[in-house]
């Protein structure tokens, strides 16, 4: 009987895989056996690029691009650059994103449409780019968040980028069913890598109480999530918002 989790063969990019759950996810998809696409965002440190070369390192002939997904000729030119090494695309899953918490009244424009224009806009232009070169049978994953489903403190731009996310999978998986390409999303709660890691201790511990499992989730069940809706198991699963949240929201 073969293996479902064995993606030998298909072509997987992740965005934003450089650092975080985005790195843990395509290592996941590596080990068991795709070809890899690691994407960064040049920073002026050059720690992203530094990053995602530690990333590839851990894969078999990866290929690793630079492209902000807020622009959209640099999406394309990445999309061409995995059509011309692997011929298509055959799983994305859209995890770029930013944060920059602030409450309302003291929140600026540029920080509320900087995170829009990464979080909203960067997923719709990656998947639209993306849609020239998927495969029939292809998979798209998009990470929301339990923030775009509950609305959190601080977070009216984040919020609102991930809960449009959620809209965008179920219009993303009407639209691209007739090319047999599913879409669904991840809803993460709070995960102990990434954003939620950089929570001062008596934040985590105040949201560990209202968690039903009261702790906080590992990357690793993120990642599994992710492999479940990029296998042949969820064939019959498109337009669906699979909470891993630990019991934080039941919607």
């Amino acid at each position: 009987m073969s293996d479902p989790l064995d993606f030998s063969g298909k072509v997987v990019l992740v965005t934003g895989s450089s650092r975080g759950i985005g790195a843990a996810m395509i290592k996941a998809f590596g080990e068991r056996g795709a070809q890899c696409v690691v994407n960064y965002v040049v920073d002026p440190a050059g720690q992203n690029k530094a990053d995602a070369e530690s990333v590839a390192k851990a894969l078999k002939n990866p290929l690793v691009i630079e492209c902000d997904v807020t622009r959209p000729e640099q999406v394309e030119s990445m999309m061409k650059q995995m059509l011309d090494r692997h011929g298509g695309l055959d799983i994305l899953v859209n995890n770029s994103a930013i944060i920059r918490d602030r409450t309302i009244r003291k929140m600026s424009m540029e920080e509320f449409e900087s995170v829009l224009r990464v979080n909203l806009t960067g997923t719709f232009t990656v998947t639209q780019k993306a849609a020239t070169i998927l495969r029939s049978g292809g998979r798209i994953v998009n990470l929301t968040s339990v923030s775009g489903q509950m609305g959190l403190f601080g977070q009216a731009n984040y919020s609102s980028s991930k809960a449009a996310i959620i809209a965008l999978t179920k219009v993303s998986a009407r639209e691209l069913a007739r090319q047999n390409i599913t879409v669904n999303a991840i809803a993460p709660g709070f995960i102990d890598v990434g954003m939620s890691k950089g929570m001062p201790d008596e934040v985590t511990d105040n949201f560990k109480k209202q968690i039903p499992l009261r702790r906080l989730g590992d990357v690793r069940e993120i990642v599994d999530a992710t492999l479940f809706l990029a296998s042949p198991m969820a064939s019959y699963i498109t337009g669906h918002v699979l909470n891993v949240n630990g019991g934080f929201y039941m919607g």
